[in-house]
């Protein structure tokens, strides 16, 4: 049997799919959307290990608030500055992004060594049990659909079950 991340990376066209269903899931007002995403969140970490997985870790950035690189920094024994310095950048959005993939924190066991204090874009990730789903689509929840196999059941789930609606 393949991998959650296996299975994503097979289903190129069932991705591009479900990013035309999120377009489309923005123009629409459904209601109850938000109970739905945060019920399908459940069952998805219900299905997948996260530390079979670690993707998120490997290949992409999380965002940093100042207060986050605070307390990591302390934690580890280390200034903001030099934190920052060795680790982070500021991008073209202004954001506090690591400035490497994989994450630094990023063991070989696929655990985190801050896991109890990482960052909220961490802790939140994949942000689909959060309210106003729909806000998150366009910066979130399409990236993730390439990177996240929780995203990739979240969404594909939803599709099914708001499609099953309509007919």
């Amino acid at each position: 049997m393949d991998s959650p991340l296996g299975n994503l990376k097979k289903n190129s066209k069932r991705r591009k799919e479900l990013k035309k269903f999120l377009g489309g899931l923005e123009r629409r007002k459904i209601r109850g959307i938000d109970a739905l995403a945060k019920k399908i969140n459940g069952e998805a970490f219900r299905e997948i290990d996260c530390l079979k997985c670690a993707n998120c870790c490997k290949t992409m950035a999380p965002t940093f608030k100042k207060v986050e690189v605070t307390r990591i920094a302390g934690h580890l024994g280390m200034t903001y500055e030099s934190y920052f310095k060795k680790y982070l950048k500021i991008d073209k959005d202004g954001d506090i992004m690591n400035r490497n993939t994989p994450c630094q924190h990023l063991g070989k066991d696929n655990k985190c060594s801050i896991y109890d204090i990482r960052p909220s874009d961490c802790s939140g990730f994949p942000h689909t049990h959060k309210r106003d789903f729909v806000e998150f689509i366009p910066e979130t929840h399409v990236q993730n659909l390439d990177f996240c196999p929780a995203t990739f059941f979240v969404v594909e789930k939803m599709f099914e079950k708001i499609n099953a609606k309509k007919n």
